[in-house]
């Protein structure tokens, strides 16, 4: 997979993660959806933006965003996946921890991957079978890579906002030394960067929730399994996953 495509990718996530900073300095609008998640205006100009460059990048390429999903493209044999915007909860909470997310799904895998931090100036991209890579504003991209837990014991990542009961029991057995409260797909690239382990995920999350930050882990030598061992597979009719466990 071209590392030039991660970069070209990776420029449309800034370009969107910028777009979002502005409209949460002015006061963003927000709306429940039908699921009664919500949903804000820079959700859906990054939408629009990320969508648009995604069609002059690679215009043979169809991609499936939160905001405008097409649930035939599933049948590709390459895909895009995108969450224009994901944390709205931490974005309309003025955390920092939200993230825009790209990945190029390839035979129900993902191959590449762009998470951007813009509240932090970040961005991870991951190539799978190349590396992946951490970059702040202005800086230039230094390799990142999983590491083996501490003998201590390592560090476990579980989301801030939807916390659920068989998440909270596996962390409980896990035992880690410790755990880490996070908005987002940045749970995995913490996990990419050799900051924390482990990251299990028992409540619902959609395939553009995790694909980006799954190529991300996966590119930095790490992995992302449903809980019978599988590898967590991409192009499932309805994008919802089962639960999973991700890992250094």
């Amino acid at each position: 997979m071209s590392l030039e495509l991660a970069a070209a990718a990776a420029a449309a996530v800034r370009e969107a993660g910028a777009r979002i900073v502005e409209i949460g300095r002015r006061g963003a609008r927000v709306r429940e959806k039908a699921d009664s998640s919500p949903v804000t205006d820079a959700d859906e100009a990054a939408n629009r933006l990320i969508v648009a460059r995604l069609s002059v990048l690679a215009p043979g390429i169809p991609a499936v965003a939160e905001e405008s999903a097409d649930p035939d493209i599933t049948s590709a044999a390459r895909f895009w996946l995108v969450d224009p915007l994901d944390g709205t909860r931490e974005f309309v909470a003025g955390r920092d921890e939200y993230t825009v997310n790209v990945a190029l799904v390839v035979g129900g895998a993902p191959a590449l991957g762009v998470v951007g931090v813009p509240a932090r100036g970040l961005c991870f991209g991951g190539v799978v079978g190349a590396g992946a890579w951490r970059s702040e504003a202005g800086g230039a991209p230094r390799a990142i890579a999983a590491r083996i837990p501490p003998a201590g014991g390592g560090t476990a990542v579980a989301s801030r906002s939807h916390p659920d009961t068989e998440t909270e029991a596996w962390l409980a057995g896990a035992r880690a030394a410790r755990v880490v409260r996070a908005g987002s797909a940045l749970k995995f690239c913490l996990i990419a960067e050799g900051a924390a382990d482990v990251y299990p995920r028992f409540g619902r999350t959609m395939e553009w929730d995790t694909a980006a930050g799954h190529a991300v882990l996966a590119a930095a030598g790490g992995s992302v399994r449903a809980l019978d061992g599988a590898p967590l597979a991409y192009g499932k009719p309805g994008f919802e996953n089962p639960p999973f466990i991700a890992r250094g």
